[in-house]
């Protein structure tokens, strides 16, 4: 008999893509989107937001720094996750309980953040800050989990979508709405408005219909940590798959490293040219992309997704080797980052629906929080690397590197042709039982 925790090996059967329109009536899809929006909504308050609160005070700089240590758990989340594998909620299932309970929880921490005084207890914004975080970064790891567990591999893509707009459309409104209000109002009203936002979401969670494939929680503790990492590389290409984790995106991340240190002193453009025609293009672009990649993904499947939105994401980092050359010229930089972004988009979609096909629906949240976390290790790494490289040997020559950079991935990922394959008819099989 098949162990509870391994994967289906009978034989595939072939996958019924839906049609777009099926695709965009299904009611999952939309509570991806709403619950993805409910994720970004904490994510800038121990980020861009906290810090415009802490500089709007006088805090010293040096302070200020510091207060970018609460965002931690973002990193570290992948340690508790197998408890959210295993602990069942009393309420709304194994994912939905514990979404709800989390949103509940974020938006009495948000609110109570909001009555913080940086000026005079400073530790103790940092605390509530550190909590908020936490939760965040937990409501994260069960979103992600049924995500994985609700959607079928033939709308991966789509969901992939979905999460990028939900998620980046809230962080910008709540970052931006709330120093708005801030600024003409207070903070405490600021943050107690994000708050209710926080708890309207909930209603969201509770409409969301549950995972047709839940699986099962693991026996013990001890089961929810090791067997997770013992699924993940008992499987046909397992350590070809982990590597291309990392790899994948690895040239896009290290190209965009120091974008903005590019944008201004290797160009010398101004922060509001950088701040509307980069960061904000940018933003519209990655959202576009995501949108247009997951369409793609539903169309063409895993391997052929992955492969040409690999390469078209490699090249155009040489769009910035264009700009470097050329010098200060907006419409290039509109250009450069609406091409790099929007591409670098369609592979992320690809790229999450291929996260999703190594994750069991038993311990969905353990594994998809092990194999984020390894996928965000360029974009941790890459910065320090290349402030060396660029001093080294200058920025066009820079984006040529990050272009060759990208190579190992796209030929591993030839390499993994047949596994991966094979992870996607397996899909397919699981989808018509």
């Amino acid at each position: 008999m098949r162990d509870a925790h391994r994967h289906d090996s009978r034989p595939a059967l072939t996958q019924t893509r839906p049609t777009l329109r099926q695709a965009l009536g299904d009611k999952r899809i939309l509570a991806v989107l709403l619950m993805s929006f409910a994720s970004g909504l904490p994510f800038n308050l121990s980020g861009f937001a906290l810090q415009a609160w802490l500089a709007s005070t006088g805090l010293n700089i040096k302070t200020i720094g510091l207060f970018s240590l609460v965002a931690l758990p973002y990193i570290f989340k992948f340690i508790w996750a197998p408890l959210l594998d295993r602990y069942m909620p009393p309420i709304l299932g194994r994912r939905r309980g514990w979404i709800v309970i989390y949103q509940a929880l974020l938006a009495v921490a948000i609110g109570v953040m909001g009555f913080s005084d940086p000026a005079r207890a400073p530790y103790v914004l940092a605390g509530i800050a550190l909590i908020v975080a936490f939760l965040s970064a937990s409501q994260d790891i069960v979103i992600d989990a049924y995500r994985v567990d609700t959607i079928p591999p033939s709308e991966r893509g789509l969901a992939a979508a979905a999460a990028a707009f939900g998620y980046r459309t809230a962080a910008i409104l709540a970052s931006s709405v709330l120093v708005l209000i801030a600024a003409h109002t207070s903070w405490h009203r600021a943050f107690l408005v994000i708050a209710l936002i926080m708890a309207v979401s909930m209603l969201g969670t509770l409409w969301a219909p549950e995972p047709l494939t839940p699986g099962l929680p693991p026996k013990s503790l001890a089961d929810a940590v090791w067997h997770p990492l013992r699924d993940l590389v008992s499987r046909k290409g397992a350590w070809g798959f982990l590597l291309l984790v990392v790899l994948y995106k690895l040239g896009d991340a290290f190209a965009l490293s120091l974008y903005s240190a590019f944008m201004i002193r290797g160009v010398g453009f101004s922060l509001d040219e950088l701040s509307i025609f980069g960061k904000a293009n940018m933003t519209v672009s990655t959202i576009v992309g995501v949108t247009v990649g997951g369409l793609i993904y539903m169309r063409w499947g895993m391997f052929r997704s992955l492969l040409v939105f690999g390469i078209g994401q490699s090249l155009t980092n040489l769009m910035y080797m264009w700009l470097a050359l050329a010098g200060k010229k907006l419409w290039l930089m509109a250009l450069a980052t609406t091409l790099d972004t929007g591409v670098g988009g369609m592979g992320q979609a690809a790229f999450v629906g291929f996260l999703m096909s190594l994750c069991n629906p038993n311990f969905s949240a353990t594994q998809y929080a092990i194999l984020s976390a390894m996928a965000s290790i360029p974009r941790v790494t890459t910065g320090a690397i290349a402030g060396v490289v660029v001093s080294s040997i200058g920025w066009a020559n820079f984006f040529i590197v990050t272009c060759i950079t990208a190579a190992p991935g796209i030929i591993l990922l030839v390499m993994l042709r047949r596994p991966l394959k094979e992870l996607e008819a397996r899909d397919g099989a699981e989808a018509q039982r």
